[in-house]
């Protein structure tokens, strides 16, 4: 059974990229007025290098910025701060501009004119998901992959595979249930949250990284492998099996 401690917001930095002014004054005015600490940078480049020179909990990130792309700013993020909670900010509505962010390393979106009232909340719902108590567990071994839940290691012939933070989530539960067949359901609560108010196209764009990514490690390996195999339980959700 899990435990969940309260997200305390006075410990989380969040940073704020938006070079619209009434927008990013409203989020900067009100996460401080909610007990984040937030710092507003209004370029890709200035939000990038003042992630490098503080560690920040969350980047609010608005996709059209004037100097790059917020993709591009959610990638190099990604890379460089892999537990970085990333929300992507946008106006684009297009599945495809949704999907784009999400796989650019995202872990959630709102669409503008969005409420402050949502956003605190999946805020609070995604850090409460970081702030879990869970007992140590013993690393599952499925043919020649290892997960190792307590290191948040993945590795293959003891070579470890690059999982994002939500992708290595995915695949701890549907290890930890290895063989069973689990809803789309129980994973949106599992590995996001029981209140979780996105799409499940989140799940969708997870699951396909973290299958790329498994795929990826056993082709480069120097070792002949064999994988677990996610099968798609076409109106249910997904199976990890051998």
């Amino acid at each position: 059974m899990r435990t969940h401690a309260t997200a305390d917001p006075s410990r989380h930095r969040v940073l704020v990229v938006e070079d619209d002014d009434t927008i990013g004054r409203h989020l900067e005015t009100g996460l401080r007025g909610n007990g984040y600490t937030p710092t507003w940078s209004r370029t890709g480049s200035a939000a990038l290098a003042e992630a490098a020179r503080a560690p920040y909990d969350v980047l609010l990130l608005d996709l059209g910025l004037p100097d790059m792309d917020g993709l591009d700013v959610a990638r190099v993020a990604r890379a460089r701060h892999p537990g970085l909670l990333i929300v992507i900010l946008t106006a684009r509505t297009d599945d495809i501009d949704v999907i784009a962010g999400l796989d650019a390393g995202a872990d959630d979106y709102l669409v503008k004119p969005f409420s402050l009232t949502v956003l605190l909340a999946r805020l609070r719902a995604h850090l409460r998901r970081r702030v879990v108590a869970a007992p140590p567990q013993e690393p599952v071994r499925l043919a020649d992959l290892v997960i190792d839940v307590v290191a948040r290691r993945c590795t293959l012939h003891d070579q470890d595979i690059e999982l994002r933070p939500k992708e290595f989530d995915l695949l701890a539960v549907l290890a930890r249930h290895a063989g069973e067949a689990i809803s789309r359901e129980t994973l949106m609560a599992e590995v996001w949250d029981e209140n979780w108010f996105g799409s499940t196209k989140t799940l969708d764009v997870t699951m396909a990284g973290l299958r790329r990514r498994l795929t990826e490690a056993a082709n480069t390996s120097a070792h002949p492998s064999t994988l677990p195999r996610v099968t798609t339980l076409r109106g249910h959700g997904y199976r990890l099996g051998l």
